[in-house]
């Protein structure tokens, strides 16, 4: 009987019937699992070129699985201990904690979301590149990576100029794009890093853009045909999804959108979100979808006041912060990326290392601490040569990837990663009302969070004299750009230039 380490994946590969039109939508072969306990799970083969299908499955318990395929083979299987490093196979899939404020695994050990936005990465790097990269965030202690895995407007096919898919009268997939993401999307678990794409790209642009986005080309019926080939095809890999990308998906802008997750999203057990684009909230429009299970915003690129106070002062509403729902801003400004508040403006500042901690901790501080997503210029591209990215130019002229991934605000964001690993993080909940005084400016805004059990942790973007309405005479000073720590007493003073972390326990 094959043996399968718990958490790790199950593959079947079986021949199909002849003459199929369309193996996208002309069958779906359910596979019918069967746990040690007798639970009963439906997953949905999918298409890989020719007669050939598949079926993937992520067991969860130990011990004998039996499956059936309607119209295919059955058989056993046996799901045993897993006995590697790797956090996700020993840990387990995320979800939602029980509390809803952040991200645990299945044996309940809290998961702290530190994404990276490669959005091009799967679709244009090489195998070794793809791994030398991936080895670089691993050591920094990332452990999401988002991405795009079809063609949209800033990647016409992958590095192969392969499509996704072919839009017509019926949708038509490429099994070779899909087996060139494969082997990219399981470098990001091996590595113990979530994958999580960005299914459906729906930015609203000019109209020769339009027809890149499947979100704004294709019909719902073949937006949801390709989203459902996806969860088939990725569901039993380490994911999270965000079902629809840097799109309005406000009021009646979500009817579509709902149904489209309802339809795809059956039986999945990994967590969903949608990607919104910049500066605005969306989430009260989901609250009542089973299949939508935390808030994804994105604060965007933008530096000015209005863009500070935002991103400072949090979710919209107080029932956000005590929701089932973690919050977590998918795409903060991007290091090396030019400001985008007069885009055509000459001389644009570009952000940098303190921008990019600034966004993280005021976004981690300003609701229930779950996690960040970083980005950088060149990364997110995925640039070979110095260039503005693909219909991007106004973004400015990206470094190499392979130089971009060194950019220090990916060392910042490293920090970030161990300092709040070094406490009881999920216990956090947005506190400003520890800080008497703010400062004049909102790029000045310092931000905190408490826990009941005594723990506040505060951040100040410039030097400052905090002043506390706490009784708290003495903790610690963190340097966030290089993690170095020194004792801190009252008065809190900063220590230095730059930006400070107070830590109080």
């Amino acid at each position: 009987m094959q043996r399968v380490p718990q958490w790790t994946r199950f593959e079947l590969t079986f021949e199909g019937p002849p003459g199929l039109d369309n193996p996208l939508t002309g069958a779906a072969f359910p596979a019918i699992f069967e746990s040690p306990d007798r639970t009963v799970q439906t997953r949905s083969a999918f298409w890989d070129g020719g007669r050939t299908w598949r079926v993937r499955f992520q067991p969860h318990q130990l011990g004998e699985w039996s499956y059936r395929i309607e119209g295919g083979p059955s058989g056993e299987f046996l799901c045993t201990s897993y006995s590697g490093e790797n956090p996700l196979y020993r840990h387990g899939a995320i979800r939602v904690a029980s509390g809803g404020a952040f991200f645990q695994h299945a044996d309940g050990a809290p998961f702290f979301w530190h994404g990276d936005t490669v959005w091009n990465g799967p679709l244009k790097a090489t195998l070794p590149d793809w791994s030398h990269f991936l080895a670089d965030r691993a050591a920094k202690g990332f452990n999401v990576i988002q991405f795009v895995p079809t063609q949209w407007v800033a990647a016409a096919g992958n590095a192969d100029l392969r499509h996704a898919y072919i839009p017509g009268e019926e949708l038509r997939i490429d099994p070779a794009f899909f087996q060139w993401l494969d082997r990219r999307v399981d470098l990001i678990n091996s590595f113990g890093m979530v994958a999580c794409p960005a299914m459906i790209w729906s930015a609203p642009s000019k109209p020769w853009a339009l027809q890149m986005n499947p979100g704004t080309s294709l019909p719902e019926d073949q937006i949801g045909a390709l989203a459902y080939y996806l969860v088939a095809r990725y569901g039993a890999h380490h994911v999270a999804w965000m079902l629809a990308g840097d799109g309005d998906y406000r009021g009646e802008l979500a009817d579509r959108w709902q149904r489209i997750g309802r339809r795809v999203f059956e039986g999945n057990s990994h967590p969903v979100t949608m990607h919104p684009m910049g500066s605005i909230w969306v989430g009260d429009e989901f609250l009542a979808e089973p299949w939508y299970h935390f808030h994804g915003y994105q604060s965007s690129h933008w530096d000015n006041d209005e863009s500070w106070r935002w991103i400072s002062h949090g979710p919209p509403s107080e029932k956000w912060k005590t929701g089932p729902h973690p919050i977590v801003n998918l795409e903060p400004c991007y290091e090396a990326h030019l400001d985008m508040t007069d885009r055509e403006r000459p001389n644009r500042r570009a952000f940098d290392a303190l921008d990019i901690r600034r966004a993280a901790y005021w976004s981690l501080l300003a609701s229930p601490t779950a996690g960040v997503t970083y980005g950088a210029a060149g990364v997110w591209s995925w640039e070979t040569t110095a260039q503005p990215p693909m219909n991007h130019v106004l973004t400015g002229i990206a470094p190499l990837w392979s130089e971009a991934m060194h950019l220090p605000g990916s060392t910042s964001m490293k920090v970030l990663n161990d300092i709040f690993r070094s406490i009881p993080w999920w216990t956090l909940r947005p506190a400003p009302e520890l800080i008497l005084r703010q400062p004049a400016s909102a790029k000045a805004y310092i931000a905190a969070a408490k826990s009941e059990t005594g723990l506040s942790l505060i951040y100040s973007p410039q030097p400052a004299l905090i002043e506390l309405a706490s009784n708290v005479r003495a903790g610690e000073w963190i340097d966030p750009s290089t993690g170095s720590r020194q004792p801190a007493q009252f008065p809190f003073q900063t220590p230095g230039d730059g930006d400070w972390v107070l830590l109080l326990q």
